[in-house]
């Protein structure tokens, strides 16, 4: 059994990263902030419909903020996923390299 630190599944799958936003919740808090800022856009064009367009240029903003945060900690968290899962191919010279599925 692999230790908590290593979220890559390398035996039980062919597709290494199928479960990797479940495995590793470091993850979680970037698709909350991303969800939210589902919301706020919801809310951006309620306002917008309601003819409140102060207010739906704030939620609107609030909500490009919050999409590129989410996106740029999911993007960050999933290069260092990789460079764990290049590490345990360095330590395991005799495993087949496969191809990543994401």
């Amino acid at each position: 059994m692999k230790g908590p630190k290593d979220p890559v599944d390398h035996t039980r799958t062919t597709r290494t990263h199928a479960g990797e936003s479940m495995k590793d919740n470091v993850i979680m808090p970037a698709l909350i902030v991303i969800g939210l800022a589902l919301v706020l856009f919801v809310g951006c064009l309620a306002a917008f419909a309601t003819r409140h367009h102060d207010v739906g240029l704030m939620l609107g903003s609030l909500s490009v903020a919050g999409f590129l945060i989410g996106a740029l900690w999911m993007a960050v968290e999933h290069i260092r996923v990789r460079r764990i899962e290049d590490r345990w191919y360095a330590e395991h010279p005799e495993a087949i390299r496969q191809r990543p599925a994401s």
